[in-house]
């Protein structure tokens, strides 16, 4: 089992294996395995990239972003906005004019209604990759739609198909278009994993994660 110094050490690592993160700019401190990363960063992908980097590696509970985002340069809303415009626009999988954009000192609003679970992830990705942008806040709702009766069958055999070794120990609830996860997984990248899985079931309008993350760990 891990200590909190080797974590912080392993989380230092990825942070500066990333090429995509200016390591050198965020620091680490780690107490019972929950990673706290804090610092500046010039770019909100650079910010989402960091907490993925964190992570990834074996031991990490949880991870608490106290990052900044100060963009270099700059980057007028109106600007922002229309290039947030576009990229949704262009992409096959957002349904075009579904998904409505305001900016606000570079804080991008989404709002609108989308059929998927993965649409409106989709849509947050997207934006979250633009220049400029210092944060996103996602308001996109899910169109009402029945799940089918068997839906919860359907998430368990899709964690069995990503190869979830915690498949098993997962339970899966699904009531008036929300699914609940409870049980308990080895890390946080399975946890992300389930939650992306329950998303992309036909009818799920909302996902309630009450996953607990079990890494093995010291604290001396």
């Amino acid at each position: 089992m891990k200590t909190d110094h080797q974590i912080r050490k392993e989380v230092e690592e990825e942070l500066d294996w990333d090429p995509s993160i200016e390591a050198a700019s965020i620091g680490v401190e780690v107490h019972d395995g929950i990673v706290s990363l804090d610092g500046h960063l010039p770019s909100y992908a650079q910010k989402l990239a960091a907490e993925r980097a964190a992570e990834r590696v074996a031991g990490v509970r949880a991870v608490v972003v106290k990052l900044d985002v100060h963009p270099p340069g700059t980057f007028l809303d109106e600007a922002i906005a229309q290039a947030a415009r576009e990229a949704l626009q262009w992409h096959v999988h957002v349904p075009t004019d579904a998904v409505k954009v305001r900016v606000e000192r570079g804080w991008v609003t989404l709002s609108g209604h989308v059929d998927w679970g993965y649409q409106r992830r989709l849509a947050e990705r997207m934006v979250s990759q633009l220049r400029g942008v210092a944060g996103v806040v996602n308001n996109i709702r899910m169109s009402e739609k029945t799940a089918p009766p068997d839906v919860e069958k359907r998430i368990e055999e899709a964690l069995r198909r990503h190869a979830l070794r915690e498949a098993h120990r997962i339970s899966v609830d699904v009531r008036d278009g929300t699914a609940t996860l409870s049980g308990r997984v080895d890390s946080l990248q399975d946890r992300r994993a389930a939650i992306g899985a329950a998303w992309s079931a036909r009818g799920i309008s909302t996902v309630v994660d009450k996953l607990e993350v079990t890494a093995g760990r010291r604290t001396s």
